[in-house]
């Protein structure tokens, strides 16, 4: 992790998932990661960076991050797992200047940073219990592997503030607006509880959602916040959040 340079006064954080990048975009970004770069200490990226997660889309985003002169955080989501290389796809973006976290943490300016991809399983009394059929198990499997990510990389922080940075939602409340019937494929409350369980955990971003709510909170009272480029233009009438932890 990196070390600790001001543990004490807020960090200014921008945030935004969904890019979306295509392989025919030029320069999609390029401006407003610099525009960042003068409102914010660090930018976190909250998943679907690509729209098919193909290298020429990555290559591009990648080009437009290399505007970014302050740190940059980010997890992969569905859409850069498509064509089969988010391997490739982490590399490229990682080589451009992005912490990547799948399971890993990071620690910019006494704020610690940790996430993964997270995934589906629904939320509460509906979230899906692994009973029955071994494809029913295996998709439990997944969702629990991811949340191991979570609480691994939230175990590795030492610091006073943390930040969790998914593409799936931790909670119910930030994807409704969405069609009811969908709610399982857009998160899982597992990584709710396991956020719950981290004092030191001041805010919580996610995307993936592009119809559902901007805020909403953990049991325990933590912000969550769905940072999908949609729901920022259409509720906040704004391209990124920007935040203070």
């Amino acid at each position: 992790m990196t070390p600790s340079t001001d543990a004490r006064r807020p960090l200014r954080l921008a945030a935004i998932g969904d890019l979306h990048v295509g392989e025919n975009a030029e320069r999609p970004y390029r401006e407003l990661f610099a525009r960042i770069s003068h409102e914010a200490d660090v930018v976190a990226l909250c998943g679907d960076l690509t729209n098919f997660g193909k290298t020429s889309e990555a290559e591009i985003l990648a080009e437009d991050l290399r505007a970014c002169e302050i740190p940059i955080v980010g997890v992969l989501g569905n859409h850069d797992y498509e064509c089969g290389q988010p391997q490739e796809v982490t590399r490229i973006l990682h080589e451009a200047g992005m912490h990547c976290l799948d399971g890993e943490a990071v620690e910019i300016e006494g704020v610690g940073f940790a996430g993964c991809k997270g995934f589906i399983g629904g939320f509460g009394r509906n979230m899906l219990a692994a009973f029955g059929e071994p494809e029913i198990k295996a998709f439990v499997q997944a969702s629990v592997e991811e949340n191991l990510k979570l609480e691994k990389s939230l175990g590795m922080l030492r610091t006073e503030r943390a930040v969790v940075v998914t593409h799936y939602s931790p909670i119910v409340e930030t994807v409704e607006g969405e069609p009811p019937e969908i709610f399982p494929f857009l998160g899982s409350a597992r990584m709710g509880e396991t956020i719950d369980r981290f004092e030191a955990v001041r805010v919580a971003l996610h995307g993936h959602a592009h119809r559902g709510a901007h805020l909403g909170h953990t049991l325990r009272g933590v912000p969550v916040y769905n940072v999908a480029r949609p729901v920022l233009n259409r509720d906040l009438g704004v391209e990124f959040a920007l935040l203070e932890v």
